[in-house]
């Protein structure tokens, strides 16, 4: 992944790829710029994967999801600007399996306002700091005002529903709002609450329940998706002179009735009974519970279907006013910031350090997927490492009762306060016990097992020496000749984006004054790309090297180069690798500069190039620290 800073130019890159006619529906969470496309191209996984700023692509729950990192509100801004997502009919929406979809309705949903919920629970988690310190600050208005302002999110969660929900069923906002707020209203709140008390309230001589819709997930959203359906029937039915005020007329006071009455009650008990199917097994065997959530929740989170939880979460809060599933999944986050953290101790290798630093201070917020794909997933032992010891974390945490009290909408480490209750007062420490654990346990595991990297080594020799040992010698610094004659540039000059932009690693290019190719160093051949244009190799230290004969050849099928080498064949330094005829590519009009490519730079302290105007096979190119 290349650092990038130009958004438009790479929302723009994924658009051509992509295609523009496409894309269904876009949307984007904390990380993701999430896609729903009509067909994925080919290759188009692996084209995006290589562009700078992509950390990784994900294909699930019938999206096609890029992983960014904390930069994808820009580049999804740039994004929804080459595209008419608006102007898509349903009937060219691919419908996907029902579990797809509802995952990928979850997504477009929650994504967009989890900040908000976040930095609600915060400040419920500071308040909580504030009375523990200051007992008495709870009596004061101060304390009141801040108390319901970090409250008004949860409370009005419906109308953030109905806004997102609405842009994802294509509905007209401003109805699902109004039937939201309808929801909502304090006067059905005052109603629910006679019903409770036993009187009986009728709609048109049917009976009402005292079901509430604060902080509700499920009634409004299937209210907005029922609403997309009605909304354009009506509008099919209804002459265009009138249908700006009774489609909205005829909406409110239909689908506003039909939720209070059957479609409420109904989702409400639905969440409530899956909550209760949870509780009762953390009552039953809570370590259970605990092993499973704090085990396997970030793996849940690399498919990016962990949304589908929350109205499981919020149905747990609107109960008991309590939750214990976001207390592991906290020692679930925790765990894999711990496994960043280990893998940053660790390593010597400067530019994963500062990877590793990125993704660790991004976890500490609750935002995982640049510790997971970064790096954890990266070398699978840290996020190995991350899982047992957030199962480890959380079955020592169940033996605390540990609870959330306060919604987090990212659960991390700074969420932890929301666990504090003098109700339970086990559960806070429970927590930070299960997260000491899970910080702790993947850097100790780090230490003792390592990670899976290869480090160069420590002592310096030239090429030539390293072939007369028996062993690959421990470096220090390492020399790579040229492997052909020519100009040496600049890899930011190479007119490739992708080589251009470091994605491929570190390196520099040749502008070749003859066509021959030989091995720089002594090593083995990984690689011969079909069209003979590209070899790949590794050197007896270790250095993985791509060399690439000029740009777009691999469209000229191998007719311009002759190969002498095969897979997995031993080569000393001078051996000629591949003849290639630079006339016939020029011929083609394709460019004969060669991007040559240390692809393994993460594994070193440095690689530095040396750009010289003539350039001989003889000449250092390449120095590796």
């Amino acid at each position: 992944m290349g650092k990038v800073r130009d958004y438009s130019k790479l929302a723009k890159d994924i658009v051509d790829i992509v295609g523009a006619d496409q894309v269904v529906n876009a949307t984007r969470c904390a990380t993701r710029l999430r896609l729903v496309l009509k067909n994925i191209p080919e290759n188009a996984k692996e084209e995006i994967s290589q562009l700078p700023g992509v950390i990784s692509v994900v294909i699930n729950g019938g999206q096609f999801q890029i992983v960014i990192g904390q930069h994808v509100g820009e580049v999804y801004d740039e994004f929804i600007k080459h595209v008419d997502v608006e102007g898509i009919e349903e009937e060219e929406v691919p419908k996907g399996s029902i579990m797809n979809r509802i995952i990928a309705t979850m997504s477009a949903v929650f994504a967009p306002f989890v900040y908000i919920l976040a930095a609600a629970g915060i400040l419920q988690g500071a308040l909580i700091l504030i009375n523990l310190a200051y007992p008495a600050f709870e009596k004061t208005s101060t304390y009141s005002v801040f108390s319901f302002i970090s409250w008004a999110p949860f409370t009005f969660l419906p109308i953030f529903i109905a806004i997102t929900a609405s842009k994802h069923f294509k509905v007209n906002t401003y109805i699902a709002v109004a039937c939201a707020m309808a929801l909502v209203s304090p006067d059905w709140t005052a109603m629910a609450s006679q019903i409770a008390d036993g009187a009986n309230l009728t709609f048109l001589g049917l009976p009402l329940t005292q079901t509430t819709y604060t902080s509700s997930v499920l009634p409004p959203l299937i209210l907005v998706w029922l609403l997309s359906y009605l909304e354009k029937f009506v509008d099919r039915i209804l002459p265009s002179v009138i249908r700006p005020l009774l489609t909205p007329l005829i909406c409110i006071v239909i689908m506003v009735p039909i939720t209070i009455l059957v479609l409420g009650p109904i989702s409400s008990l639905a969440a409530n009974g899956i909550a209760n199917g949870y509780n009762f097994l953390v009552n039953v065997a809570p370590p259970l519970a605990g092993a499973v959530i704090g085990g396997f929740w970030q793996a849940i989170v690399i498919f990016g279907v962990h949304w589908g939880i929350t109205p499981v979460v919020m149905a747990n809060f609107e109960m008991y006013g309590r939750d214990s599933f976001q207390a592991f999944q906290t020692i679930a986050v925790v765990a894999q910031v711990g496994a960043v953290l280990g893998v940053f101790l660790k390593t010597k290798q400067k530019e994963l350090k500062g990877v590793s630093l990125s993704a660790f201070i991004t976890g500490l917020f609750g935002i995982t997927e640049p510790a997971i794909y970064g790096v954890t997933l990266r070398f699978k032992k840290p996020f190995i490492y991350g899982c047992i010891s957030g199962a480890v974390g959380a079955i020592v945490a169940s033996f605390f009762q540990p609870y959330y009290f306060a919604y987090a909408g990212l659960p991390s480490l700074l969420t932890t306060v929301n666990g504090i209750s003098s109700e339970i007062p086990t559960s806070f420490i429970g927590i930070i016990i299960g997260c000491a654990i899970a910080l702790v346990g993947p850097v100790i595991l780090t230490q003792i097992f390592g990670f899976g990297e290869t480090v160069p080594a420590v002592e310096t020799v030239s090429v030539d020496e390293v072939a007369a040992e028996e062993k690959p010698a421990v470096l220090e610094t390492y020399e790579i000749t040229s492997p052909m004659n020519g100009k040496a540039m600049a890899l930011s000059d190479v007119p490739d984006e992708v080589f251009a932009s470091g994605a491929m690693g570190t390196g520099l290019a040749i502008e070749p004054t003859e066509g021959k190719v030989v091995a720089p160093f002594d090593g083995t051949v990984m690689t011969v790309i079909d069209s003979k244009h590209a070899i790949g190799l590794v050197s007896d230290t270790g250095v993985e090297l791509l060399i690439h004969v000029g740009i777009d050849t691999v469209t000229l099928e191998g007719k311009p180069f002759t190969c002498h080498v095969s897979q997995g064949q031993k080569v000393k330094k001078g051996d000629v690798l591949l003849d290639a005829d630079l006339e016939q590519i020029k011929a083609a009009g394709l460019p004969i500069v060669t991007p040559i490519i240390v692809t393994n730079a993460f594994n070193y302290e440095a690689v530095e190039p040396s750009i010289q105007e003539d350039t001989t096979v003889d000449t250092v190119i390449l120095t590796i620290n």
